[in-house]
């Protein structure tokens, strides 16, 4: 059975205290090799996304930032997520309902996958581990060496089935 791992609340993000601090390096490195300035609004939103839920979408992630500082505009804010999307530091995801998302990179051993609720869009983050080693048994037969996958599952959340359930009965 799969284990649901609902999105955690920003204060319990799965991302461990060391692998942030990679990501933080690797942002760092890579800002330093491009020749990038790190301005106080640039780290504002790094600081706001490190700490942010997952599957922030730009609106999410600039609601935030203005809360700090009025005079980010929503550029600096996609310009900065696609910087990390580009250094490997986030992921962008979209789930079909035309809204760019983003969450710090999967490290190697923290890769999960999603179901998406099309009425809601509600998010859940699941791992299992079956489907991984089927994913990897596919590969091998075909001689196929995997450098990333994602695997997205779209469908009717449980509480919107309820919510269903419960006007068809009235």
């Amino acid at each position: 059975m799969a284990r649901v791992v609902p999105p955690p609340p920003p204060s319990e993000r799965a991302v461990t205290t060391d692998a942030r601090q990679r990501l933080r390096d690797r942002l760092d490195t890579y800002m330093a090799k491009k020749k990038l300035r790190s301005t106080a609004q640039r780290r504002l939103i790094v600081d706001t996304f490190f700490e942010g839920g997952a599957h922030l979408t730009i609106e999410d992630l600039l609601k935030e930032v203005r809360a700090h500082d009025r005079g980010i505009g929503y550029a600096t804010v996609y310009r900065t997520l696609k910087l990390l999307a580009e250094c490997g530091v986030a992921s962008e995801r979209r789930f079909g309902d035309g809204l760019s998302r983003y969450e710090l990179a999967d490290g190697e051993d923290d890769h999960h996958d999603h179901l998406i609720c099309t009425r809601c869009n509600s998010i859940t983050e699941f791992e299992e581990p079956r489907i991984e080693k089927l994913q990897d048994a596919v590969a091998t037969r075909y001689g196929f060496r995997v450098t990333s996958h994602k695997h997205e599952m779209y469908g009717v959340c449980a509480k919107c089935q309820a919510e269903e359930k419960r006007s068809v009965a009235s």
